[in-house]
């Protein structure tokens, strides 16, 4: 079972009901070339032709049924679809045209020697819904939209075309992931490249390790019921009409006291992926480009339901600064952009800060929850030390975590550096436990760091 469908699992069933649907498709195609050519049967139309009831117990079917997909989005997704299960289908359209002794170019297609089958393009797509038909070619226009639902949820592909080419002239694909997904019913992690504003982020740790103070653990899991109940209150609860939906969290406070840890535990602990965004890759000097990162992002995200962790958010969810000159109202405007898109993400959105400070007000009014992650108090270092050397290293006799944990204020992220020392010297000189001495040069090294001194 799959959310609150009953979706099979079975990759039998799913592929019964892809088939169904290229079985159509090919009745479709041979219709078109017959009444292309005026062969015999060419009177006949393919819109006549009867579409496959749909299986909405098929991912796929599930998804047609969701996405409310008519018959011409049909054929599109059929057509991304069947070079990569039935590539034959497509055959048909390697015939020559015999007058100019060249493959008909109202075919489309790309050339690609390491594939032996036909690529459809846009081209291909617009031949089969209308021939030569350039007024309804027009009204295609629509399906390539960013707000179209197929493109939106990241599920056809156009492919980038030369200087010269037309739109037309993009191979026509579906994504890796939503063809995984119509097979085997599991929405696999492989959907972005390289090039993606975001990585995913994740712990071995399990929610029972995570240490934080009351106050805070409480708006944490006010998170975390939220990612499990916010179907049932939306609608269950009919609060879809009062509330947005969506979930937006401020995390904030020093360096190493939990946040990254939180967002990714938060995922773990509900089955969602967790994606840090890389602001780098989204901000751009450029105008419009940055809107046009953030657009991609949210658009994937939401049709995923990914966490988004937005980590040092200030550096472009900061404060909006007076419009002096262009650029003024160009990093204004990007922010308002952010603004917008952070309050109708249906998903939730974590940003993480090291001072509350720096975010813009705006922002601020704007977040479900504000939660500070500050150094733990002296019960909390404690229990923290005891975690972090837990089954790692055998401390001596001299070694007192309470008395550590008491005289030094150190975030749970230093306390695991402060392991990591002592883990790599009791290795390197080949002892077997950890004195008092090296666990607090450890932690001398710590203090450091922060212009601190390891004198009380």
């Amino acid at each position: 079972m799959v959310g609150n469908l009953n979706i099979t699992l079975d990759p039998q069933r799913n592929l019964r009901a892809l088939e169904a649907e290229l079985d159509w498709f090919e009745l479709v195609l041979n219709q078109v070339i017959r009444s292309y050519f005026l062969q015999e049967g060419h009177e006949g139309d393919w819109r006549d032709i009867p579409m496959p009831a749909i299986d909405e117990t098929s991912t796929y079917g599930a998804k047609i049924r969701e996405w409310e997909v008519d018959q011409v989005e049909r054929v599109a997704l059929v057509l991304a679809m069947a070079s990569n299960i039935r590539p034959q289908a497509l055959d048909v359209f390697f015939g020559k045209n015999q007058l100019y002794d060249r493959p008909y170019t109202e075919f489309g297609g790309v050339v690609d020697r390491d594939v032996l089958g036909f690529i459809p393009t846009a081209q291909t797509l617009s031949f089969i819904l209308s021939g030569a038909n350039e007024i309804k070619k027009n009204d295609l226009w629509q399906l390539f939209d960013a707000e179209h639902i197929l493109i939106r949820e990241q599920v056809l592909e156009l492919g980038n075309t030369g200087q010269h080419a037309t739109i037309w002239a993009g191979s026509l694909g579906i994504s890796k992931y939503w063809l995984n997904y119509f097979i085997t019913g599991v929405k696999s992690k492989a959907t972005i490249g390289v090039d993606f504003p975001a990585k995913i982020i994740s712990t071995d740790l399990e929610w029972d390790d995570l240490v934080l103070e009351y106050q805070t653990f409480n708006q944490v899991d006010e998170i975390l019921t939220w990612l499990r109940y916010d179907v049932k209150l939306l609608d269950e609860w009919g609060l879809r009409k009062k509330i947005k939906p969506g979930f937006r969290a401020l995390f904030y406070g020093p360096p190493g006291t939990g946040k990254t840890l939180t967002a990714s535990l938060l995922g773990k602990q509900t089955g969602k992926m967790v994606y840090r965004v890389d602001l780098s890759m989204i901000a751009s000097k450029y105008i419009g480009e940055t809107e046009k990162n953030l657009s991609r992002l949210f658009d994937v995200a939401e049709s995923q339901n990914w966490i988004l962790f937005f980590d040092e958010a200030d550096s472009l969810f900061g404060q909006r600064t007076s419009t002096s000159n262009s650029n003024d109202r160009h990093a204004n405007q990007q922010t308002g952009y952010l603004l917008q898109r952070i309050e109708d993400y249906p998903g939730v959105a974590i940003l993480a800060t090291n001072l509350k400070a720096n975010m813009d007000d705006a922002f601020s009014r704007r977040f479900q929850s504000m939660i500070h992650f500050g150094i733990p108090s002296e019960e909390y270092r404690i229990r923290l030390w005891e975690k972090a050397f837990d089954g790692v290293c055998k401390l001596s006799a001299d070694v007192d975590l309470t008395d550590i944990a008491r005289e030094y204020k150190l975030a749970g992220g230093a306390i695991i550096n402060v392991l990591r020392y002592c883990a790599l010297a009791v290795i390197k000189h080949g002892r077997v436990e950890v004195s008092d001495e090296l666990l607090k040069e450890g932690v001398k090294r710590e203090l450091k760091k922060e212009n601190r001194t390891l004198i009380r």
